[in-house]
């Protein structure tokens, strides 16, 4: 009986031992799966970096891939984009991938020294005429193919080549927080400021404001603002301004060579405008709408036309239909030809030099001169030729007079310039040597005269003095000499050198001239016969 109760003890903590040693192998196995999953939650497994290409066109890509082409927003295609992130780490990136079909598989390296970028591995490879890329960062931890690293070396080279843009940037760039306090700034403001030479340990911090600006001004479009230099002078900057979530930006561009431009500008419009004051000509421009944008005194004078009226900017056409009406121009026979006329008038001063002459219902005389400007632009001259046109009047009445008086000589009158051409002849010249005076005069030249002269003569010698004689034009001596025609007629040839220097030739008929000589009356004369 002990015997079976031994054994059954016996059996009982068997199986509660064989229970007990399960749940605690059950429990190891549960506790392991749980730990694993922990620990594969904790650190997940990294992706690798691969692109796969087919030619130019992305087919499939990783997530990092993807990733790192966002991160990389320079270039219009995936491609370009994924170029413009490799080809600055890798020498000879282009013709290394022209040759992936032939060589099937391509590494390369990025060395140390070759960019200012982090070095990466590059494995290509030729998968069924694919182009597989695989991108890995031979530094990372573990040297293992790490995406947060690829990512962050794009995010870490694209803030270096900003701030070397920045640095480098000859406009001086700061950031200012919401109390005015400067936050940020580039090289060029820190150096402008004086910070590195106000401690020897580095510049100091805050840096000071160089630039008054009036934060509820921002959004009114940049402002011109001056530094004093150490000389006492003045550096002018063109100040622009962005407001940001919490601060503004500000970015300030040198603007000494334009404020000088615009001084020299300015002096010289100051300098045309009072030029144009003192001239006696009327001007007007008309820009390339036709409005009137400058106009000088001597325009009011001539045209009586009230300032108010300029300065309200008339068009052409306004400008032209207040001159009709002050009857400051040609009277029109009707009002659709003095437009067309106004509109040829405007066409031919835009399209070049014009000038026409305005017989004034006053009697005044004035010119009118179109030229063309810059811009589509055109400007009028006008000008008072009155007194020009009175005395060029009365010059031709005289000259007519004088060319009537000529002809009432029976002598032949033949008058030559200093330079040997035929200036003016009487009719008695034109019938005896049967000449057309319409057709020689300043046509024909002493040298040719005498030689016409000479066909119609008989030899002699003096038509060599004469030519001798041609060549000294303008000397004071004078020359007569006897002539005979081929008809027997005999002359007198005189020459006179005039006070001008031109050369008066004269035939004279002895005969006439003594007979008529002796057919003139003597003048009367009072003589006081003295004691």
């Amino acid at each position: 009986m002990a015997n079976v109760w031994f054994e059954a003890a016996l059996i009982a903590l068997t199986s509660i031992g064989s229970g007990v040693l399960a749940l605690i192998i059950l429990w190891n196995v549960i506790g392991d799966g749980v730990a694993s999953r922990r620990a594969t939650a904790t650190h997940p497994e990294l992706e690798e970096t691969v692109f796969l290409f087919d030619d130019e066109v992305l087919v499939d890509a990783s997530g990092p891939a993807r990733a790192l082409l966002e991160a990389t927003p320079m270039g219009a295609s995936d491609w370009a984009r994924l170029s413009a992130f490799i080809a600055p780490r890798f020498r000879d990136f282009t013709a290394q991938m022209a040759s992936l079909a032939e060589r099937g598989r391509i590494e390369l390296t990025g060395k140390e020294g070759d960019c200012e970028l982090r070095p990466l591995q590059l494995i290509a490879e030729n998968v069924n005429g694919l182009a597989r890329i695989t991108l890995s960062d031979p530094n990372a931890e573990g040297h293992g193919v790490l995406v947060d690293s690829l990512s962050q070396c794009a995010l870490e080279d694209e803030l270096e080549m900003m701030r070397q843009t920045l640095d480098r940037s000859p406009a001086l760039a700061w950031r200012e927080d919401e109390n005015g306090v400067i936050g940020w700034a580039n090289r060029a403001y820190i150096l402008k400021s004086g910070a590195f030479e106000a401690t020897e340990d580095g510049f100091v911090w805050p840096l000071p404001s160089l630039f008054q600006i009036d934060t509820d001004l921002v959004a009114t479009g940049p402002r011109r603002l001056a530094l004093d230099t150490v000389d006492g002078a003045k550096s002018w900057y063109d100040c622009h301004s962005f407001a940001l979530h919490s601060s503004v930006l500000h970015f300030a561009l040198p603007a000494d060579a334009t404020v000088r431009a615009e001084k020299a500008l300015r002096d010289f419009v100051q300098t045309l405008t009072k030029t144009f004051a003192d001239l006696p000509i009327g001007l007007a421009i008309f820009d390339r709408q036709r409005q009137l944008q400058l106009f000088n005194p001597a325009l009011i004078d001539l045209l009586q036309l009230s300032p108010q009226f300029l300065s309200g900017r008339p068009t052409l056409y306004a400008f032209l239909d207040r001159l009709r009406e002050a009857r400051m121009m040609p009277e029109p026979k009707d009002y659709r030809s003095w437009r067309l006329q106004m509109t040829e008038l405007e066409n031919a001063a835009a399209a070049g030099f014009h000038s026409e002459t305005w017989s004034l219902p006053g009697g005044q005389t004035y010119r009118v001169t179109g030229r063309p400007h810059p811009d589509g632009a055109v400007a009028f001259l006008f000008e008072d030729i009155s007194v020009e046109i009175a005395a060029t009047r009365r010059f031709r009445a005289e000259l007519e007079m004088s060319h009537e008086v000529l002809d009432q000589i029976e002598d032949a009158v033949a008058v030559f310039q200093s330079s040997g051409e035929l200036l003016l002849s009487n009719s008695a010249y034109a019938r005896m040597w049967s000449l057309d005076p319409e057709a020689v005069l300043g046509q024909m030249t002493l040298i040719d005269a005498i030689g016409h002269w000479q066909q119609g003569c008989k030899p002699t010698a003096f038509w060599a003095k004469l030519r001798e004689r041609a060549n000294r034009i303008g000397m004071r001596d004078s020359l007569s000499e006897t002539i005979s025609l081929r008809d027997g007629q005999v002359l007198t040839c005189q020459l006179n050198t005039l006070n001008s220097g031109a050369l008066m030739v004269r035939f004279l008929n002895p005969v006439v001239t003594s007979t008529k000589r002796a057919a003139t009356p003597r003048r009367k004369t009072n003589l006081i016969a003295h004691g």
